[in-house]
């Protein structure tokens, strides 16, 4: 009998397994119902501090073992669910840290299997969730370790999709595919016959029981890697070998089937996603053709009653789910195949009304209509490889269908302007792709057919276009939006159309002569769009929607036809297009392109979506080489580059389209640079010159007015578009001329004036951090050139003067946009200026120009301002931090190493949570940091020869102070290693081998450490894989040693992860 005093204020007789326990409560809790009122506060009091008090009293259930006794006696003797929750949730963090010993957690699994089946119907549904989580987690922990663990698979069903992270993903699978094997066959068989047992005696709201079980079963991840819906790649359910007899008994099937029958939607719900998973069976469960027809046969006439009958497609979920049972025949079964069913010819035949009149119900049906198309369109790309004479019919239902589809878009137009609270298709880029996605298949199965079709809809909208514009007024402006409208939803298509040049089972001289002629209805529509009338219509939607329409039209259009690879192989469409507009050639195309994007650029000063689609567009044309040369002849690309004001272009003296300008500027740059021409530069930036004229003839006072403001922000936009465009040394050169000396004094007055307008530094920090980048070594310069020095003393001087003032200002309710934005991109400008090879560092100590020693002091207070919690909680932040830091370690260690001993500390500690964290990135940058210093250790204090520097002695005594600092992160490595799935193990393996090297004593230490807490029977075996680690390894850090060592890691952790 043992007595357990803990600070608690509990004292505990007796052991788990005798079940007899009496508890003395001490002052702090008298009796159980204290504990109780205890519970119920820490779970439903809104007092934060009466639930920050109740749960550092109660903490100490799930954080010592000695408690597990406690926790059953709440169990048998609490009245409260709270105090059941409490004890259940300690139990499952207990059980979790894999410590327990074999018959404990043995003990427990039985008492909780008991308790379960005595209590489980009068308990919470929450004390239920969180008891059956505490069995799964004590079997999947277990599962290897005793087989009696494994017989819990009777009463617990689905436990491994229970994540923990203390269990290696190698594991989880290990142990999921043992699963699989042994039991979870019998588990669906077990559902199958429920289904059969309860179709007709057991009440609707019990049905759903076993269906939920099957589906379960069928959604398992059986390969490893889980299921996408929503992708067609990892569509296919593996089931194994062993299911095959189950699987081609027709009565499996149809026991779904008739469950669909039942008058409940979650029931027939069920029973159709069920359906849907055995319609995804690989095609190899069955050895033999007559096998898989038999299947395919009975899945077809069920869904053929169903199309008969129409039974419960009345529901939302049922006709959603419907239409993904359809979707999947094609994905796994051949054309051939299908045509092979008895009665394929009446299938199709529903299955075409269904798509034509799911097609017309377009507001109720839009999401299931993709599945539905996605079968036509692989129904008829496997036209061509088909055999036999036996006729598809796709001949005559796919136009139809094709038909059906164009004109329910157009009559669309007219319902959602006539009802506000309808969603516009055309509003919405995604739904608008997944719509489109597969109709250009249907169109070119009949493309004669189909394109006269669209003609014939499309001329007399063009022409009643037309004719609007000749007016002296728009008219009736409603009427006008539903032709605009129905005009976009044309172009759309034929643009979907253009996408994708499918050749198969036709010529491509037709095709290309049809897709003439459906882009020559639209290249006709872009020099109707903005004269009379139309022009005054910039502020309408219906007129955004459809110039949105034309530039995606020539986006497909430019790919397709226009560009490097296409330059020679479309004779036949230039031919045909020079017939009909007279556009004989590339040049004359992209003029009238670069037409319709200046035309957008002067227009649409207020609409960003059209700006940004706009310059999307004028990027791709302007990034290809072939068509950016093209580009410079014509006289529409040179007035742009020429006249790039404001007064020209409004958009840009719109500050919501301050964003855009970067944009604007890159590809201007870009056009610019392509000639390297310094005359052409410099007449290129007199604009912005002129701009940054005026703010430096201005007082700092008027610098803060929104109109010095807005013009500082616009030309810092500007500038970083043209630093963005520079590629070459040449090229940046000019730009580098033209800032320095005579425009860096702005950026300085600038920051220093406005440190507490982040949308003022933001801009210029976002500059100088693209400016310094060091990309395609364009800051390369002359061996007697001092700009490399020069640059980072103007750096040096804006980062100090922006952190020296940010740290002054208070903490505003946004702190991420106020302070941590500008910090983060400000270690990123000095990490990118200290590792950009275009500065001797050395020569500012030499000299004493504190330009660096600055920089570095400034930056280090601004990571010290935010604590590690917020670094780790902002993503950007902490990739910059992290980043700054390797920099620091790998380049300037001797300044780190100055650090006060606390100070030094904190950092290396952040390094360790780096590594801990998730993101593979940050983990390498961290692992990288290390590695040098420890690397430094070594090589300066462990196998360090003569006096020892500075550095090293200031490193010597912060271990000194900190002697477990080395052996803390060598513990966290070893166990990302041995428990983890890293992504990193060769970035990992460094630092490992530089900390050993540092002392064989601490890894000796390590080592026993680990083992000891292995079970005894496997401490040998693992004894031998730490020998095997440094099998072959010198002591020294050599690269050929440390590859030998990055070997013998993976192997050490592959042997040691056996069981």
């Amino acid at each position: 009998m043992d007595i357990i005093s803990e600070p608690g204020g509990i004292l505990i007789l007796d052991t788990w397994s005798t079940g007899k326990l009496e508890l003395v409560f001490m002052s702090s809790m008298e009796s159980l119902a204290q504990l109780e009122v205890l519970c119920e506060k820490l779970y439903n009091s809104r007092d934060s501090a009466e639930r920050a008090h109740a749960e550092s009293t109660l903490k100490c259930f799930s954080e010592n073992s000695e408690y597990i006794s406690q926790c059953q006696y709440i169990l048998d003797n609490a009245s409260t669910p709270y105090a059941l929750m409490l004890a259940s949730s300690s139990l499952l963090k207990q059980v979790s840290d894999r410590s327990l010993s074999l018959q404990l957690r043995l003990d427990i699994r039985n008492y909780v299997m008991n308790y379960l089946a005595a209590r489980g119907p009068k308990l919470q549904n929450f004390v239920i969730v969180s008891l059956i989580q505490l069995v799964c987690r004590i079997t999947k922990f277990g599962w290897f370790d005793d087989d009696r663990f494994r017989e819990t698979v009777k009463e617990a069903t689905d436990f491994l999709g229970l994540p923990n992270i203390a269990m290696p993903m190698t594991l989880h699978r290990k142990i999921a595919s043992s699963f699989k094997d042994q039991f979870l066959l019998q588990i669906f068989q077990i559902s199958l016959t429920s289904l059969n047992q309860l179709k007709t005696e057991a009440p609707d709201d019990f049905r759903h029981v076993p269906l939920d079980l099957a589906l379960k079963c069928l959604s398992f991840d059986f390969v490893g890697s889980p299921v996408d819906e929503s992708s067609e790649e990892f569509g296919t359910v593996q089931l194994p070998a062993s299911w095959r007899p189950l699987i081609q008994d027709p009565a499996t099937v149809q026991i779904f089937f008739d469950y669909y029958k039942v008058n409940d939607i979650r029931v027939s719900k069920e029973a159709l996603e069920c359906l849907v998973r055995l319609a995804s069976v690989r095609r190899s469960i069955f050895v033999e053709d007559p096998a898989r027809s038999q299947f395919l046969s009975h899945l077809m006439s069920g869904t053929k009653e169903i199309l008969l009958t129409g039974q419960g497609l009345a529901d939302h979920d049922n006709y959603h789910e419907f239409c993904r049972l359809l979707g999947r025949f094609k994905v796994n079964y051949q054309l051939s195949e299908l045509l092979n069913v008895e009665f394929y010819s009446e299938w199709i035949g529903l299955v075409a009304e269904f798509t034509t009149r799911s097609l017309l119900s377009w507001q109720w049906a839009s999401n299931s209509v993709y599945y539905l198309l996605s079968l036509w369109s692989r129904l008829v790309t496997s036209v061509p490889y088909l055999k036999g004479e036996t006729p598809s019919l796709l001949d005559e239902t796919v136009p139809k269908i094709t038909e059906g589809f164009i004109t329910s878009r157009i009559n669309s137009v007219q319902a959602i302007l006539a009802d506000d609270s309808l969603e516009n298709p055309l509003d919405n880029v995604e739904v608008l792709q997944d719509q489109l996605e597969f109709l250009p298949y249907l169109c070119r199965f009949q493309y004669q057919s189909s394109s006269l079709y669209i003609i014939n809809i499309i001329e007399p909208l063009l022409q009643a276009y037309t004719e609007r514009s000749r007016l002296l007024a728009p008219g009736d402006a409603d009427e006008l939006s539903v032709i605009e409208g129905q005009i976009a939803w044309m172009v759309h298509i034929i643009a979907a159309i253009l996408k994708i040049r499918q050749t198969v089972g036709c010529s491509q001289e037709s095709q290309e002569l049809i897709d003439a002629e459906l882009s020559a209805r639209v290249l006709q529509l872009i020099s109707v769009t903005d004269t009379g009338v139309h022009a005054q219509r910039y502020q309408e939607l219906s007129k955004q929607r459809l110039d949105r329409a034309i530039l995606i039209f020539v986006q497909n259009f430019r790919r397709s036809y226009v560009g490097d690879q296409a330059m020679h192989s479309s004779k036949q469409l230039y031919a045909r297009l020079s017939e009909l507009l007279g556009l004989n050639d590339h040049l004359v195309l992209l003029n009238v392109i670069v037409g319709k994007i200046a035309t957008n650029l002067k227009c649409y000063a207020e609409c960003e979506d059209v700006i940004d689609h706009t310059l999307s567009l004028f990027l791709e044309l302007a990034s290809g080489y072939m068509t950016g040369k093209l580009l410079l002849k014509l006289e529409s690309v040179k007035f742009i580059i020429a006249n790039h004001s404001r007064e020209n272009f409004p958009f840009l003296a719109e500050y919501r389209c301050s964003r855009s300008r970067t944009t604007f500027y890159y590809i201007l740059g870009s056009l610019v640079f392509m000639e390297e021409s310094p005359v052409k530069f410099r007449t290129f930036m007199e604009p912005l010159q002129q701009v940054a004229l005026k703010l430096e003839a201005t007082a700092d006072a008027a610098l803060r007015t929104d109109v010095a403001k807005h013009a500082f922000i616009g030309l810092m936009r500007d500038l970083r578009g043209i630093a963005m465009a520079t590629n070459s040394r040449k090229t940046y050169g000019l730009l580098f001329d033209w800032l320095y000396p005579t425009r860096m004094p702005l950026l300085l007055r600038a920051i220093s004036v406005s440190t507490d307008e982040p949308e003022v530094t933001t801009p210029l920090l976002k500059f100088m951090c693209e400016f310094v980048l060091n990309k395609a070594q364009r800051l390369t310069f002359d061996s007697s050139s001092p700009n490399g020095i020069l640059l980072f003393r103007e750096v040096s001087k804006i980062i100090v003067a922006y952190g020296s003032r940010i740290l002054l200002l208070p903490n505003g309710t946004d702190i991420y946009g106020s302070k941590y934005k500008g910090i983060w991109i400000s270690l990123t400008i000095l990490s990118r200026a200290l590792c950009g090879n275009y500065v001797n560092f050395g020569v500012f100590e030499l000299y004493g120009d504190r330009a660096l020693a600055d920089a570095l002091d400034i930056s280090l207070k601004m990571t010290l301002s935010v604590p590690l919690s917020d670094i780790l909680a902002f993503r950007k932040l902490s990739k910059a931090y992290f980043g700054y830091m390797e920099v620091l370690f790998n380049n300037h260690i001797n300044f780190v190493l100055k650090l006060d001993t606390n100070t030094f500390v904190h950092i290396v500690g952040s390094l360790e949570s780096g590594l801990k964290g998730l993101d593979t990135g940050i983990s390498t940058q961290c692992a990288s940091a290390i590695d040098s210093l420890a690397a430094f250790y070594f090589n300066n204090i462990t196998a360090g020869e003569g006096p020892p520097s500075p550095a090293s002695v200031n490193l010597a005594r912060h271990i000194g102070e900190f002697p477990n600092l080395f052996a803390q992160i060598l513990k966290t490595l070893f166990e990302i290693i041995l428990f983890e799935d890293a992504g990193n193990q060769w970035s990992l393996s460094r630092p490992i081998l530089s900390l050993i090297m540092t002392s064989e004593q601490m890894f000796s230490d390590l080592r026993a450490h680990i083992l000891a807490s292995q079970p005894v029977d496997q401490q040998q075996r693992l004894s031998q894989c730490f020998d095997k680690l440094m099998t072959d390894v010198n002591r020294n850090l050599e690269p050929k040693n440390r590859d030998r060592f990055t070997q013998n890691l993976t192997t050490f952790r592959h042997d040691f992860r056996l069981k």
